[in-house]
């Protein structure tokens, strides 16, 4: 009802008085009427305008409307002899001042009010040709869809794994997950750290664990770091599902240790860049995981996206990106917990399903952390892949490529880079920032031959005394 609606009630009642009474306008109302009308008129103005001034007169005028009982006795004796014949009297009211000159700032305000309305999105205020457009920004964000009862019960699940506080070790060790298709092809100390049997003997057996996954047949290991740590394996067929199956058997024996801290997922071809120190020290010191991930809008990326995974996965938030991982335990645990997203991959991510080639893992993991948390991720993975040669396979390493300058060449990578398979060829690259600092991108590097171990161990005895 604004401040029209009120002038319209004080305009009638002033029209059963005389016409030397009639008021015209809202002031001399306030002045012949007495605390009791103008209460009335200003709650009406009030609940018009819900202006904050207004309410603190009426605050005022009730606490003097409470003691000026015999008063309003008083003026309901002199409405009984209105009635009687004879000429109409009504003696003189002395108000207060101050009320008058309330009432009338009251007024002003108001005006004001309603030709220069607020600017400020702070309050709502009815009179204003603005309206109240405000409101929708104290509000929470409208999702795009409604989802469905899985994936509520699965970002649920997540948040609360995110949320919560992480197990806190007094001696944090790094897991070494190996995925190979067989027994550890470098002997001595098998795999990547067959270069690096001395750790324990320097005092870092505490920090570090070893877990294998052989897919064709049971390993048999020389070095004793890798004596009963093969987990339950299975056979793993390269593009399928399998292969994601193995990295969550790999999570899964690993977080049995609660000091376990960080996973990193190597295999049988991997070397170490740096020393047990540096490495242990960037994982450990870290708050986020490293999985490599981003956008391809060609045939060897989106073109892999199968519209059976909508609704939970749209085709702007799939995503592609190596399989050696390093993430923290949240995350760890968070990829075991998942089966929703998991499903959708395992049923309609393929080689040859539809004519697509969609390899899982590529696209599981960095697709589903993009969902469920992109910002706790860092887009690139610690071990350094060379896909210069654009075939199925990375470049494999053989003796004679091995160098020092090639391990130098490969540690002062500080950008990650990708280029998409469309015909636009294009180029994304982002720096590889560590707690906010730009540094080398990668811990390890692959794909090592067996017969280039003799030239690694005597390149990388030399490269790391650099450090």
């Amino acid at each position: 009802m604004g401040v029209e609606c009120a002038l319209e009630q004080s305009q009638t009642t002033a029209s059963t008085l005389s016409d030397s009474e009639k008021i015209p306008d809202l002031l001399t109302v306030a002045w012949r009427f007495d605390l009791e009308i103008a209460f009335e008129l200003l709650s009406l103005i009030q609940s018009g305008t819900g202006c904050l001034y207004v309410s603190w007169v009426l605050s005022e005028i009730r606490g003097i409307l409470g003691v000026m009982k015999t008063a309003q006795a008083w003026r309901l004796g002199m409405g009984d002899m209105q009635n009687l014949p004879g000429p109409r009297h009504r003696p003189p009211l002395k108000r207060p001042l101050w009320i008058i000159v309330l009432v009338s700032l009251i007024s002003f305000f108001i005006i004001g009010a309603y030709v220069y309305p607020p600017q400020s999105n702070a309050a709502c205020y009815i009179l204003s040709p603005r309206g109240c457009k405000g409101i929708s920004e104290w509000l929470p964000p409208v999702p795009t869809r409604e989802y469905t009862d899985e994936e509520i019960a699965a970002r649920v699940v997540t948040r609360e794994i995110l949320n919560a506080p992480p197990i806190q070790s007094e001696s944090p060790k790094v897991a070494f997950m190996f995925l190979t298709p067989s027994s550890l092809p470098l002997k001595s100390c098998g795999i990547s750290f067959s270069m690096s049997c001395e750790w324990s003997n320097m005092g870092h057996e505490g920090k570090f664990s070893v877990y294998v996954h052989a897919s064709k047949e049971k390993p048999v290991h020389v070095s004793r770091y890798f004596v009963n740590r093969d987990v339950r394996s299975d056979q793993v067929v390269w593009g399928k599902i399998s292969m994601v199956d193995a990295e969550r058997r790999l999570l899964a024996d690993a977080l049995h240790d609660p000091d376990n801290q960080h996973f990193v997922l190597l295999s049988e071809s991997c070397v170490p860049l740096y020393s047990f120190d540096y490495i242990y020290n960037h994982l450990i010191n870290t708050n986020i995981s490293f999985v490599d991930s981003f956008q391809d809008p060609g045939p060897h990326g989106n073109g892999r996206y199968s519209e059976h995974m909508l609704p939970e996965i749209e085709k702007k938030d799939f995503r592609k990106g190596a399989q050696w991982f390093s993430m923290k335990r949240q995350h760890a645990v968070v990829v075991l917990a998942d089966y929703l997203y998991y499903s959708k991959f395992r049923d309609y991510c393929k080689p040859g399903l539809e004519g697509r080639n969609c390899i899982a893992d590529e696209h599981y993991l960095p697709t589903f952390f993009q969902l469920i948390d992109p910002g706790g991720i860092a887009n690139w993975s610690v071990t350094h892949v060379d896909w210069s040669e654009r075939k199925w396979h990375p470049k494999s390493y053989k003796a004679n490529d091995v160098t020092y300058g090639l391990l130098k060449n490969i540690t002062s990578i500080s950008e990650s880079v990708h280029v998409t398979s469309d015909a636009k060829k294009e180029v994304q690259r982002w720096p590889c920032l560590w707690n906010g600092m730009q540094r080398p991108c990668y811990l390890f590097a692959r794909k090592f031959l067996p017969e280039a171990l003799d030239s690694l161990l005597y390149h990388f005895a030399n490269y790391t005394t650099t450090f």
